[in-house]
């Protein structure tokens, strides 16, 4: 039986490649194009959960992505 959830995911460019990470699984890949750096990251969420079935998903209903401004010491 296939169960289907929603993940919230991050992506940004950094350097020559995307990367993908989904926060709530703690699991990043990255590729060539956006689109590939989500499809790698799909693909690793999936064998990530074939290999451990049973695990509870933290809920992502509510999550949202945000930034905040840091100081840091020269």
């Amino acid at each position: 039986m296939e169960h289907r959830v929603r993940l919230a995911v991050l992506t940004w460019k950094e350097g020559d490649v995307f990367v993908a990470d989904c926060p709530p699984v703690r699991i990043a890949s990255q590729g060539d194009t956006e689109q590939e750096a989500l499809d790698n990251l799909k693909e690793a969420i999936e064998l990530y959960f074939e290999d451990a079935p049973g695990v509870e998903l933290p809920g992502c209903g509510d999550a949202h992505a945000r930034e905040v401004e840091v100081s840091l010491a020269s």
